[in-house]
């Protein structure tokens, strides 16, 4: 089978949970013998080569999409010719037998007309709510509140625009101009969600978000992301384990850093902790949102708050292995993070805030401790639980499940292909 991923990002560029996901899919697919490529926008200006870098038996065309801010992104939701050109060209050149959407950021709607004109299905895994909300994550950039999605006139979302612009003392004024740009780019993007054979969801949280926002679910199917452990994990983390100073509870957070995982939140709970036995690793790029990371410098009073900077894939574990207990104070809908599967897979006891899908991944008291989402002072109590009874994160970590394998997922997607190839919900082209 040939397949084309089309996703916003790459990695090992960038490093999220929707790039990775998409790297380990495509690799996987390839060890299986399919014809597999990856079609992304890059931040750089420069031609189009048509030619693709080889990747792990992966063709991956990086795109020079010019400047990559946030309003050239949004913009070329709306119009990016040179990337819709450079799309025809990797279509005819690798000849795929469908196309799998895992985000469309920053991308031209017209590849779903481009994708139906040359007669191929297509189907979309949803990392986020990005077909409902410009944010992707249904958390307000002016009051940082969780949004139900556009209002029927789209105002809260012009609203949210212009914050996201840096206007926010004239949000609410300028949203009222703003909202038939938000109508409308939601109009772009609906008719790809509604033509796609199937859409994949990686829990039901992700399809009660969508149905709220109106969207319909009927072609959504439920696949679990999959996450395999790298060879002798467990022999390598009891190995670090055994070889680390005795004592103390060491605390991890592993993730980006920005305002919307609730980092802050974490820091100002562990600046109530006693200055001894507690330490708090932090992991993750700076560069991304530096202004925010500079508030964390500044809000880190703790003397065992640690800040590392970006980690690699291949440091990742053993990083892990170093750690009690993960940490993820989020504030948005997470639709189904990877960490907590890492977390898992290397026998990490995750605590989270009770939103989204955390909800769901973690069984309160038996995997894991969920506290409510911004409670400085609930989280600062579960760490303190911890703290007094140290022998409570041996009992969690004996809690943890398996976790769902790359493989399991792998065949369940290549399910979701046959049937996409064979007929199954056919897209509508008169919706483009």
């Amino acid at each position: 089978m040939r397949v084309l991923h089309v996703v916003h990002q790459y990695m090992p560029d960038h490093t999220a949970g929707t790039e990775l996901h998409t790297r380990i899919v495509a690799q996987k697919q390839a060890e299986r013998g399919h014809m597999v490529t990856v079609f992304t926008p890059v931040n750089r200006l420069g031609e189009f080569t048509a030619e693709p870098v080889v990747e792990d038996g992966v063709h991956v065309y990086r795109v020079p999409a010019g400047g990559r801010g946030p309003s050239a992104v949004f913009r070329s939701t709306f119009y990016h010719p040179s990337l819709a050109a450079a799309f025809a060209v990797v279509l005819a050149r690798e000849q795929p037998d469908i196309v799998h959407l895992q985000h469309l950021m920053g991308i031209p709607t017209t590849i779903g007309a481009q994708i139906i004109q040359a007669g191929l299905p297509y189907v979309i895994t949803l990392h986020d709510y990005w077909f409902g909300c410009a944010n992707g994550q249904l958390l307000t950039n002016d009051t940082e509140m969780i949004c139900a999605g556009p209002d029927v006139h789209f105002y809260n979302c012009g609203r949210c625009a212009v914050a996201r612009a840096g206007l926010t003392t004239a949000a609410g004024l300028m949203s009222f101009p703003v909202a038939p740009i938000m109508r409308r780019r939601n109009a772009l993007l609906r008719p790809i969600f509604e033509g796609a054979t199937r859409i994949m969801i990686p829990n039901e949280f992700v399809r009660r978000v969508f149905a709220g926002m109106g969207f319909s679910t009927e072609s959504i199917v439920l696949i679990p992301l999959g996450l395999d452990a790298p060879p002798e994990l467990a022999a390598r983390i009891a190995r670090r384990r055994a070889e680390r100073a005795t004592g103390g509870l060491r605390l991890g957070y592993l993730g980006s850093i920005g305002r919307q995982k609730g980092v802050h939140v974490l820091i100002a709970a562990m600046n109530g902790l006693p200055l001894e036995d507690v330490t708090l690793d932090i992991y993750g790029d700076p560069a991304v949102f530096p202004n925010y990371a500079a508030e964390l410098h500044t809000q880190a009073q703790h003397p065992g708050i640690r800040f590392h900077g970006l980690i690699s894939r291949e440091r990742l574990w053993d990083a892990l292995a170093d750690l009690d207990v993960l940490i993820m104070p989020t504030l948005w809908y997470e639709a189904s993070p990877y960490t907590i599967r890492e977390a898992f897979v290397a026998g990490l006891p995750v605590i989270a805030s009770d939103i989204g899908a955390p909800g769901s991944m973690i069984r309160h008291g038996v995997d894991g401790l969920l506290f409510p989402p911004s409670d400085v002072a609930a989280l600062r109590e579960t760490l303190l639980s911890l703290l007094r009874r140290p022998e409570r994160v041996g009992e969690l970590r004996a809690g943890i499940a398996p976790v769902y394998t790359l493989d399991e997922h792998i065949i369940e997607v290549e399910r979701i292909y046959a049937e996409a190839l064979t007929g199954g919900l056919p897209p509508v082209a008169s919706r483009f």
